[in-house]
């Protein structure tokens, strides 16, 4: 059965220059996750968002989650594990430069309704990327966090926030990334 994409942007949506909009127009089978409001983030509604589009995917499910949408992934697994959730759907996880949603030095105000990220380990595959010279993130944290969430850990180098910013349109290393988790989805 054909995997199927989540793209979770994170504060602000990604726009037509980001890659993971480059993402979705390279693969006709990802759909990304809308949320009511891109700039004023609610965990519940942003959790119910993902469940809703975990739930109406077809087949296995992976997930590329950008920024503040890695404690999206993390507070919905959360809530998974209470039964609430299709957990159980999702077969990996590319989780690129999560924000530090419990630093208020590395995070706007608007996302501290994230705080405290869950550091429970992830009941899936999951690759968590980070570079060294992200404002939203110390380096060590994000690591840190990969430990925790039992995520396979890329040093991206200095890479900024990896997003349009910092040069990040198309990314063809975020894309081999993405393609090896969709490879151990579709394995038997």
């Amino acid at each position: 059965m054909p995997v199927s994409i989540l793209i979770l942007p994170g504060l602000g949506n990604s726009g037509p220059d980001h890659w993971q909009t480059w993402l979705e127009r390279r693969h006709p089978d990802a759909r990304r996750v809308e949320q009511g409001d891109w700039d004023q983030p609610g965990r519940d509604a942003w959790v119910d968002a993902l469940e809703a589009a975990v739930t109406a995917a077809a087949g296995p499910v992976v997930l590329v989650a950008h920024s503040l949408a890695c404690s999206q992934v993390a507070h919905w697994v959360g809530r998974g594990s209470a039964g609430h959730a299709s957990v159980g759907r999702v077969a990996g996880a590319l989780l690129v430069a999560p924000s530090d949603v419990d630093s208020e030095a590395h995070t706007p105000p608007e996302v501290r309704c994230f705080a405290p990220v869950p550091l429970a380990p992830l009941p899936f595959r999951a690759t968590l990327v980070a570079s060294r010279n992200d404002p939203y993130v110390a380096f060590d944290r994000a690591r840190f966090v990969a430990e925790r969430w039992g995520a396979a850990f890329v040093d991206a180098g200095e890479q900024g926030h990896i997003n349009v910013a910092s040069g990040h349109g198309p990314w063809p290393e975020g894309e081999r990334m993405l393609l090896d988790l969709i490879a151990g989805a579709e394995r038997p």
